[in-house]
């Protein structure tokens, strides 16, 4: 995916609810900066719906959290996240790729 698609898609579909800058702020979801290399629910201070348990993380990944973006609600049940999900694969690689 390209890195500089992904933080387009990001700003119009993410950045409502998330940040996704070193040391940005959590807003209605936590500050994504990093989110690739963590396990989800360990931003300090952030709001946080519904974690996967048991089952994989969507943030440990690309191939999880491509799956993830595809559709949050069905990925992880109970979650807060009103976002429906990247239809396009090419807008989920992009996405991850950014992240």
């Amino acid at each position: 995916g390209s890195s500089d698609a992904g933080a387009k898609l990001f700003k119009a579909k993410c950045a409502t609810c998330h940040t996704a800058n070193d040391g940005g702020p959590n807003k209605q979801g936590p500050n994504l900066w990093g989110v690739m290399g963590r396990q989800s629910g360990q931003v300090a201070g952030a709001p946080h719906g519904a974690r996967p348990s048991p089952g994989p993380d969507p943030s440990s990944r690309h191939q999880t959290m491509f799956d993830y973006l595809a559709n949050p609600k069905k990925y992880i049940k109970g979650t807060n996240m009103a976002f429906p999900g990247f239809k396009k694969e090419k807008d989920r690689a992009d996405c991850v790729a950014y992240l």
